[in-house]
């Protein structure tokens, strides 16, 4: 397939990111990261830029969180998240922790606290030791536990001084899933306002768990499709970042395969495999195994992902951005082996 002629906006017509991004036409797939471990904790705003370094309950477990990353290479992605009037609770502090349940899955695992403030560094000192298979007091913590599994929990970006264009484009989108959708719930959906969780261009963008699949470039007219799940998923095909279940390669053949399957497909516990990739990523072999839950139907996908143009886009709202070229990519071949 011959390689697209980009247009390229310049840096005068536009002082967001995410507008270059959409208007040159920039695909999301591929960028949802990949995460076997989520870690968020609310914190009140105003967020500055570096409150990973200036919040002094991060700053007092920040060096066990480095080890966990670097020694024990734990792939966690942490976050904070505003409290919320209706969901929150003076003097205590919400922690999530989400996990990978096992090689093949749809979901991620949930647990919630709501802890005295005071013992914030305490939970997320446990949770930590844990993960490096230390002892630890998490089982004082279960007191604190809540019991909040089925609830879906939306995080919207907002974090404008990390880039303006998460908030001027993130607020928006918050505010209409939190008063418009949220409260339609019937308890089973909360909405929450995010620090940055990577992809300042593809801004208003979020993370839905417990899946894990993250959206970006959102409108409001697919906010239904996106709750409700009730349409054509088609529809949702260039605001999808790919499920954080997979690696770059693996979350492009996902969506393909999501595209034909319907909704059904997020049903279906799923593992990634990458088995040949070119050296400067022009294309890559991927394997993508699924099973349902009960072992009635089981299989493997096998696809060819490719390259098959450029755009040029800008990674922060600054003013002077700085255009770069990405490389898109397509399927090229899908298979069910089995």
């Amino acid at each position: 397939m011959p390689t697209q002629h980009t247009h390229e906006i310049l840096p005068r017509e536009c002082r967001f990111c995410s507008l270059v991004s959409k208007a040159n036409g920039e695909d999301l797939i591929g960028t949802a990261g990949t995460c076997e471990h989520w870690l968020i904790m609310e914190v009140p705003q105003p967020w500055p830029q570096e409150i990973f370094q200036e919040n002094p309950t991060i700053k007092s477990v920040i060096g066990l969180f480095q080890k966990l990353i670097s020694q024990y290479e734990v792939n966690l992605k942490p976050m904070l998240i505003a409290p919320d009037r209706e969901y929150s609770h003076p003097g205590f502090t919400r922690v999530f922790y989400y996990y990978r349940p096992a090689k093949l899955f749809s979901q991620f695992e949930k647990q919630e606290f709501i802890v005295p403030e005071s013992k914030t560094p305490a939970l997320l000192t446990a949770i930590f030791q844990q993960l490096m298979q230390q002892s630890n007091d998490l089982s004082q913590f279960q007191q604190y536990q809540q019991q909040t599994s089925e609830i879906r929990e939306l995080m919207v970006c907002t974090h404008a001084q990390v880039d303006l264009a998460c908030g001027r484009f993130g607020t928006p989108i918050y505010r209409q899933l939190r008063k418009e959708y949220a409260p339609a719930s019937n308890g089973k959906l909360r909405v929450w306002q995010t620090t940055h969780f990577g992809g300042h261009q593809f801004a208003p963008t979020l993370v839905d768990l417990p899946q894990g699949c993250l959206w970006g470039h959102l409108e409001p007219d697919v906010l239904d499709l996106l709750v409700q799940e009730n349409g054509s998923v088609s529809r949702l095909l260039q605001y999808y970042r790919g499920w954080t279940g997979l690696s770059k390669f693996e979350q492009i053949a996902e969506r393909e395969i999501w595209m034909q399957s319907g909704w059904s497909w997020l049903n279906y516990l799923k593992a990634g495999k990458i088995l040949a990739m070119e050296k400067d990523g022009e294309w890559a072999e991927v394997q993508i195994d699924f099973a349902l839950r009960d072992g009635s139907t089981s299989g493997t996908y096998e696809a060819r992902v490719e390259v098959c143009s450029e755009v040029m886009t800008a990674f922060n709202s600054t003013k002077e951005m700085e255009l770069e070229a990405v490389k898109q990519y397509r399927v090229s071949r899908l298979v069910n082996v089995q």
